[in-house]
């Protein structure tokens, strides 16, 4: 939503100048250019606006290229009016394939940007598996965990705690839902509970601690976000099983 308030009018404001200000470029070369050529450059920036923006900037793009090449490029010129079937044709595909290309220009940034962060996620339990496999302190791993799940989940601040479960503060599940009382809360919708939620941490069916993750006000982690704290923990959690196994402990 953030990213919507902040980048959102930009890519809007450029959506509907754009093809306005090609349409002014190529205007002195009207009698020189066919109009099919002239929707085809408007067809390419309606997918720049898409792919720079979002999708709603695409179709915005989409709607003016369709009206300034009426305006400009079909007879009567300097009136929102066509007579000539073809150019009715024209205008009609012109907004019909920037409205789709459009669509599709948004789906592949999107894909590009889920490609990037599920990148961004694996990198970050293989540095935590990595750790635990190397380290011989259950502090470092704890606190990598610790730096991991702050950034992971945008909290506020988190901490861990060894030992015996006290209270029955919400929970982070295995499946990445979060229990608050005896329901599931929309985390999607809602975020994380004002309170401290625990993610427990286990090993070989032994209870090692739970990090007590405090939200950001308005933060919403995303399902895949918080799969990955709970993979996170395991690794936290094989690793001090590891440790205290170890002869060599303590």
């Amino acid at each position: 939503m953030s990213h919507f308030l902040t980048r959102g009018p930009l890519a809007i404001l450029a959506a509907l100048v754009a093809p306005l200000a090609v349409c002014a470029v190529l205007l002195p070369f009207r009698s020189n250019i066919a109009d099919t050529n002239v929707a085809l450059i408007l067809v390419v920036v309606v997918v720049a606006a898409a792919a720079l923006g979002h999708r709603l900037a695409g179709a915005l793009a989409a709607v003016s290229a369709a009206v300034w090449f009426d305006l400009f490029f079909t007879r009567p010129y300097e009136h929102f009016s066509i007579t000539r079937s073809a150019d009715i044709t024209t205008a009609v595909l012109l907004l019909l394939v920037g409205l789709a290309v459009s669509q599709l220009a948004a789906r592949a940034r999107r894909l590009q940007v889920i490609a990037i962060t599920d990148a961004d996620y694996l990198a970050q339990i293989h540095h935590a598996a990595r750790l635990a496999q190397s380290s011989t302190s259950p502090t470092a791993v704890i606190d990598q965990v610790r730096a991991q799940l702050v950034g992971l989940l945008h909290l506020r601040g988190c901490r861990f705690e060894y030992g015996t479960l006290l209270g029955h503060p919400p929970r982070l599940e295995q499946d990445g839902s979060v229990i608050l009382g005896r329901k599931n809360r929309d985390v999607d919708r809602l975020g994380l509970p004002d309170e401290e939620v625990e993610l427990r941490v286990f090993s070989n069916g032994r209870f090692y601690g739970r990090f007590m993750l405090e939200a950001t006000p308005g933060a919403v982690p995303s399902l895949e976000a918080r799969l990955v704290a709970v993979t996170l923990a395991d690794q936290a959690g094989n690793a001090l099983d590891t440790m205290q196994r170890s002869p060599h402990a303590g």
